[in-house]
């Protein structure tokens, strides 16, 4: 592979540290007290699916959320800080992307309506799939420096 400035494997780098940040930045702009204290992300995403066009989205919201909002909070608001970090220092890179991919379903499925959210998640997802594939953590990455997922 030809590229300009940077080797092929150092793009993918950049491509994942970049992914990696805007997980970081989505973690770094949630009001975290709004969210652990008034419930308030739980709530809006409760509202989202009670109006789902899908009743599965319903229903799972209702099963899996519902029932245990606070943790729900916590579980969402660490995952967005522990893919940040992990793909932005490249440490479980093949975890934190599958983990990522996930979640970025998960948003799209959630958000269906949302055309803006919609294309973040894409993104984030397809970005996540390039970096898994093309196994970005073989370059500048604590994974290549300890010898993980060689």
């Amino acid at each position: 592979m030809q590229t300009i400035w940077l080797t092929g494997a150092e793009w993918l780098a950049v491509l994942r540290i970049g992914l990696g940040l805007w997980w970081l930045e989505s973690w770094r702009h949630k009001d975290k007290k709004g969210w652990f204290e008034r419930g308030t992300g739980i709530a809006w995403a409760a509202d989202v699916a009670a109006k789902h066009r899908w009743s599965v989205v319903q229903g799972g919201f209702a099963a899996v959320v519902t029932p245990r909002p606070k943790a729900m909070a916590y579980v969402v608001v660490y995952a967005e800080l522990a893919l940040g970090l992990g793909l932005t220092v490249g440490l479980l890179t093949p975890i934190a992307l599958v983990g990522g991919l996930l979640l970025n379903l998960l948003y799209l499925v959630l958000m269906i309506h949302d055309w803006a959210e919609q294309g973040q998640n894409a993104m984030m997802a397809l970005i996540s799939l390039v970096g898994l594939f093309a196994m970005s953590w073989q370059t500048w990455s604590l994974d290549a420096a300890f010898g993980i997922f060689v």
